[in-house]
């Protein structure tokens, strides 16, 4: 059972679920992948505050993890699924025909013993394996896509997501991503075979204030209850909105408003945009 909800023996307790975390199946990490991770606190290199409401915290140790999938021609066997405090999902722990070892994101379907590959050229499309889009059979699942050949995977490498392969015409490959939007990308470009794991994970309820801590996220003053000179949506006698869109207190909005910067060279590549609640699907 994935998610355990217990009995409501406390009002915290009450509305929390807990990930029990089936698929993992080794409790320690590696120690040669491991690199300290700093907090800033929402802090800036002069101190200034820059993100509100990041502070505390757990102690936590970085995994490095292999987005590139750069090591072709060698099979590498899952030594076993690893909790990571530093991302959604889970992590798979390789261990390479040359002794190597190295993490990646562990998708669906992939368990302890299994075999992986990593190549340039066509494989057999099992989970967890690695090619250029234009050797993957369209109609698949993928997940940790490059933007650019070579760059890193950068799509769909939270808990539960994958792009669809729908279509490959000349050097580009069209993909539907979880959000709805349908995005071209070189051929040339990298992914890895399934769907991410720990499709659970959106599921969990925290159930109290003290497990956001935990996180590292402080509590937030609603705009409202501000002054005027802090927030846009701040001052008048009473209660107020302002007359005015809801906005973070740089006067960004925050309820649907456009915030991607114009000018942007991968938007032309951008066949659909992503599915709005509030005013239906966007347009170019």
């Amino acid at each position: 059972m994935p998610i355990r909800k217990y009995k409501p023996t406390t009002p915290g307790r009450r509305n929390a679920s807990v990930n029990m975390h089936a698929e993992v199946t080794k409790k320690t990490p590696e120690k040669s992948l491991l690199r300290p991770l700093n907090k800033t606190g929402g802090r800036n290199n002069q101190g200034k505050i820059t993100v509100r409401g990041r502070g505390g915290g757990h102690k936590r140790r970085y995994r490095l993890i292999d987005f590139k999938r750069l090591k072709d021609g060698l099979d590498a066997t899952v030594i076993g699924i690893e909790y990571d405090p530093n991302r959604s999902c889970h992590i798979a722990l390789l261990e390479y025909a040359d002794g190597e070892r190295r993490y990646i994101l562990a998708p669906v379907g992939l368990n302890a013993g299994d075999t992986v590959c990593s190549s340039g050229e066509a494989i057999d499309p099992n989970p967890g394996c690695c090619m250029p889009l234009e050797f993957i059979p369209t109609g698949l699942t993928v997940h940790a896509v490059e933007f650019e050949p070579g760059k890193g995977a950068k799509m769909c490498r939270s808990a539960g997501t994958g792009a669809r392969l729908t279509n490959k015409e000349g050097q580009w490959a069209t993909l539907v991503l979880p959000s709805g939007e349908m995005r071209q990308v070189s051929i040339k470009c990298r992914a890895t075979l399934g769907q991410v794991g720990n499709t659970d994970h959106q599921l969990v309820k925290l159930g109290k204030a003290g497990r956001n801590r935990w996180l590292g996220r402080r509590p937030k003053t609603r705009g409202m209850a501000m002054s005027h000179h802090e927030h846009p949506l701040g001052g008048g006698e009473g209660r107020s909105k302002g007359g005015r869109e809801p906005a973070s207190a740089s006067g960004t909005k925050s309820k649907g408003g456009r915030t991607r910067r114009r000018g942007k060279a991968s938007d032309s590549r951008i066949l659909r945009r992503r599915k709005s609640r509030r005013y239906g699907q966007l347009k170019l």
